[in-house]
């Protein structure tokens, strides 16, 4: 392939040539004329002279023979161990005393799939999908985070810190000697085609909270124009309740439990909680629980409204929810 800078192009090449081979003219003054070296006209009219017109096209640079290429039967090995145990060029290269870059070369190669793109139990390729519109399928879920301490946790202070603080909390109890100061439960509603999300910090993960956390997620989406009409949880106890199968049939939306031990078809809600535990709740040292929770409302709204998403080519997820309002603040 010519590159964007090259004087030559397959038709100046064939003039070049012919105006050496066919004209007769010197070597020198064809070089000058098409603004290349002698070299290289004598390469392009050498060319011409033993298979004409033909000979002007790009060839391979491939070399004729690599005596240092990976040998087949190592290459084999490489892709046995990805199909097999489902590891990458560095553990792979480890194992077989090989370079990683040597490693992920081959698996290119054979155009194996990016590990982040295959089901670690199965090994097949993830399906992803998405709806085509607002409110076809909302995702639940709850995510349950440990209360920090007075004075800051093992993360801010250090283990030998951390525990002290613990033990002194006001808010602290005790089980089997040990101080417990409980924990929040992040209940947590997510748009599947916009990635909208509706999150409460609340006290306890039980049916009758999950049931009032929806009423206000649906009213929510409802004020911002998006209609539900597919709710997609877990198996948690509390979505397996009469009350909150009795509060989605009231709006008639259809429930939809994941199947067990398949987190992934509930993917959506759950890469929200690990954005929202990288950005939030461990992004920066709190000392206390009520400075961390007093951080959570800019977040979301950061989330919803500036926040760039890759699924969604770098736009916040407000970008496809035209009624939300707060979208230019």
């Amino acid at each position: 392939m010519v590159h964007r800078n090259a004087p030559l192009s397959e038709t100046g090449r064939l003039r070049l040539a012919r105006c050496v081979v066919d004209d007769g003219w010197p070597l020198r003054r064809a070089a000058e004329r098409f603004q290349v070296s002698p070299t290289t006209a004598a390469r392009w009219a050498g060319r011409y002279r033993q298979m004409g017109a033909a000979a002007m096209a790009d060839r391979s640079s491939r070399p004729r023979s690599s005596p240092w290429r990976t040998p087949v039967r190592t290459e084999r090995r490489i892709i046995g161990l990805r199909v097999t145990r489902r590891l990458g060029p560095a553990r792979i290269a480890f194992r077989l005393g090989l370079n990683p870059s040597t490693v992920h070369k081959v698996l290119a190669r054979y155009r194996c799939p990016p590990l982040a793109a295959l089901d670690r139990a199965s090994g097949q390729v993830i399906r992803r999908y998405e709806r085509a519109a607002p409110g076809e399928l909302v995702h639940v879920d709850i995510k349950k985070l440990g209360n920090i301490p007075d004075g800051g946790g093992w993360r801010t202070a250090g283990r030998a810190r951390g525990y002290q603080n613990k033990k002194a909390s006001t808010s602290a109890r005790y089980r089997h000697g040990r101080p417990v100061i409980g924990y929040s439960y992040l209940h947590t509603a997510i748009d599947d085609h916009s990635r909208l999300a509706y999150s409460e910090i609340l006290g306890d993960e039980r049916k009758d909270t999950a049931v009032a956390f929806w009423h206000r997620a649906r009213a929510w989406f409802s004020a911002a124009g998006i209609t539900t009409q597919r709710v997609m949880t877990d198996n948690g106890s509390c979505y397996q309740s009469f009350a909150w199968r009795e509060a989605l049939a009231a709006a008639g939306i259809t429930h939809k439990r994941i199947r067990p031990y398949r987190p992934q078809t509930n993917g959506k809600a759950e890469r929200f909680n690990r954005t929202l535990l990288d950005e939030w709740a461990y992004a920066r040292p709190c000392q206390s629980e009520a400075q961390r929770r007093a951080a959570f409302d800019t977040w979301l709204h950061t989330y919803n409204h500036h926040r760039g998403h890759t699924a969604l080519g770098g736009l916040p997820p407000a970008s496809r929810v035209p009624n939300l309002s707060g979208q230019y603040t």
